[in-house]
């Protein structure tokens, strides 16, 4: 007698399912995987691999943690909103409602999917990093580097999530997504290091957003100089980046249940065009 699938199952199996068109849209991948590291490429041709003065670290060593946060955002935030915004406008997520499969399962398949498409993300900008830029890996930091992902990747999987619940349409979501994300990312320490020069209310902006938490957290876990103050493992923890991360990822997860619609809008045609762009994530 064949055995009934457990719960894990069904999980299992949606998130290799999302994995599958994952790769089977190229554009997708290219964005998701290829476009972050082609900054690390142009920033180190551009400045150079030499040390950014106000930092003490090298370019890459600066850069290569923070577009790998900006890469795991792009996964799971960006991913995430277009997708299911366009799954819902195509009919797909009704459909899948009026299946024996649990909704949870479902959902839970494509954050799973994103999650995993995020780490490949931050696997493939590091590992480079190191093989080609010599950025450096501090073993004591690790645990750390570890829960930050888990935790950055939970807060913007959720929001992505929200922005696929409350964006009126598929077509508006990669306006939305990019609108939201491209600006904050030159104003958190991502595309430029922090200075001196800079407004300050420029840095009080991005602290209230997630963005610049994750992408601080990761670069100080790659900073030989914060790393050596902060000493033991359990000290490379940094609980207030942790604490900001985790309280947007609830209050987004709130937000996205109770507003969350598994039917398209009444009336809403799906054209042609628009099942053509739903995996195009294209800034």
């Amino acid at each position: 007698m064949k055995r009934r699938p457990t719960l894990g199952d069904l999980l299992w199996r949606q998130i290799r399912y999302q994995n599958t068109i994952f790769w089977r849209t190229p554009a997708s991948a290219f964005f998701t995987l290829v476009f972050p590291l082609l900054f690390l490429i142009v920033f180190t041709l551009v400045f150079g691999n030499e040390d950014i003065a106000e930092l003490g670290v090298t370019t890459a060593q600066f850069y290569a943690p923070s577009l790998a946060a900006f890469g795991a955002v792009s996964a799971t935030y960006t991913n995430l909103a277009i997708t299911t915004a366009f799954s819902r406008d195509e009919g797909i997520l009704k459909r899948v409602r009026g299946t024996p499969l649990p909704p949870w399962v479902y959902i839970a398949g494509r954050i799973g999917s994103a999650t995993y498409l995020a780490a490949v993300s931050v696997t493939i900008m590091l590992g480079i990093g190191v093989a080609v830029y010599g950025v450096r890996v501090f073993g004591v930091a690790l645990p750390a580097v570890v829960v930050t992902f888990l935790v950055g990747v939970g807060c913007f999987a959720a929001l992505g999530m929200l922005v696929a619940a409350v964006a009126p349409s598929g077509d508006a979501t990669p306006a939305i997504a990019n609108a939201t994300l491209l600006p904050l990312s030159f104003v958190s320490d991502v595309f430029i290091p922090p200075s001196a020069n800079a407004p300050s209310w420029l840095s009080v902006v991005a602290d209230v957003f997630p963005l610049k938490h994750f992408a601080v957290a990761f670069q100080d876990a790659f900073n030989p100089a914060v790393v050596a103050q902060r000493g033991s493992w359990i000290g490379q923890f940094q609980a207030d980046h942790l604490a900001v991360m985790a309280a947007w990822g609830v209050a987004a997860m709130v937000l996205a249940i109770r507003f969350f619609r598994w039917e398209p809008k009444t009336g809403r045609a799906v054209s042609r065009r628009s099942r053509a762009a739903a995996p195009d994530q294209t800034p």
